[in-house]
């Protein structure tokens, strides 16, 4: 028997997974990490259109994801959407909320609007889901998972609306690890630092090398290694943490 198909790898076999934002770079690379553990993934992207590339990566490891379109800053069109895939797929077991979006600029100068909005997807958005995913979600003593960042913790300046929204994400996970606990549903962040995406790809050789420099481990994190990190909690070596914000960062915030 093959690693990929023995029943430990799979342990996710007939759960139901939803990630947020799994069109790309981090989102993608957690649902593809549920489908290789056996979950039916429901990828959730702005349209279902843009999430296409995921699912098929998604049903060759695994049966059933589903890619699905939603402004998750819409609260009635998410509560709606829920419960689609709750009837689809036969449950909900885990919520990973990762959607996310950058209007970055120095406060002074910032429209209200670039503020508003980030907040609305970021911190809106993953309360939106995770209050329309409580019941089913309370029902499978499932997990929840919060895509925060290491710019929520530390601050950074240009950043105060996306700061603001990451560092609430923290607020909002322990706030609802503390309501949950008692259904036997863990809630967790995770913060990442410098991941390899299509911004940083982009970075000038000279930006590169300065962002390095700051980074104790020497490089950039990878998506799959935040992807690796929600497979752990979801995991039987999560089965005891909640309320935890955890930093994958190369030391960056050291």
């Amino acid at each position: 028997m093959s690693p990929e198909s023995s029943n430990e790898t799979r342990y996710l076999g007939g759960k139901v997974a939803l990630v947020t934002g799994a069109s790309r770079g981090i989102g993608r690379a957690i649902a593809e990490q549920l489908a290789r553990r056996g979950a039916k993934v429901a990828c959730v992207a702005t349209t279902a259109d843009n999430c296409a590339e995921t699912v098929a990566a998604c049903n060759a490891r695994t049966e059933g994801c589903v890619a699905y379109g939603v402004d998750v800053s819409h609260t009635a069109a998410v509560k709606e959407l829920c419960g689609a895939i709750k009837k689809e797929l036969g449950g909900l077991d885990i919520l990973v909320n990762n959607a996310g979006v950058t209007r970055d600029g120095l406060m002074l100068r910032m429209p209200e609007d670039d503020f508003d909005r980030v907040i609305a997807v970021n911190l809106k958005g993953a309360w939106n889901f995770s209050q329309a995913a409580m019941r089913p979600l309370m029902k499978a003593r499932g997990r929840i998972i919060n895509i925060s960042s290491v710019v929520g913790v530390t601050g950074n300046a240009g950043q105060a609306n996306y700061a603001a929204s990451k560092a609430g994400l923290i607020g909002l996970t322990k706030s609802l690890a503390q309501e949950l606990a008692g259904r036997g549903v863990c809630v967790n962040a995770i913060a990442p630092g410098f991941i390899e995406t299509d911004m940083t790809a982009g970075l000038e050789a000279d930006a590169a090398a300065e962002l390095l420099k700051s980074i104790p481990l020497g490089r950039v994190g990878r998506a799959e290694e935040i992807a690796a990190t929600v497979d752990f909690l979801l995991g039987p070596g999560g089965d005891y943490i909640t309320g935890q914000t955890l930093v994958i960062d190369g030391g960056l915030t050291l």
